[in-house]
């Protein structure tokens, strides 16, 4: 087995590694929040989040906050297992 079978491509991007990232450690966060701290534009996020959504790695709400509509992200139980399986693998590639 090669040691770059468990390396997911849906992964490879550093926005989407970032989003991840941010959500791994949070309950939630939220498209400012993700805006803000990954330094994206709104259509690349929009993108990034919409390939991870597909993949069933994270759950998307839309709800609205007084009058203004807010889109809230978290990841799910697939999303958690297959990013450790991820970091795990780059761990073992660089020889941690």
């Amino acid at each position: 087995m090669s040691i770059i079978n468990n390396i997911n491509k849906a992964f490879d991007h550093r926005i989407r590694l970032g989003i991840m990232s941010v959500l791994m450690v949070n309950d939630y966060a939220d498209f400012k929040m993700l805006k803000e701290l990954l330094g994206a534009t709104d259509g690349n996020l929009a993108s990034h989040t919409k390939a991870l959504e597909k993949e069933e790695y994270i759950l998307v709400e839309k709800q609205f906050i007084g009058r203004k509509p807010n889109t809230r992200y978290s990841v799910t139980k697939l999303g958690k297992l297959q990013f450790k399986r991820h970091i795990d693998a780059l761990e073992k590639l660089i020889g941690k």
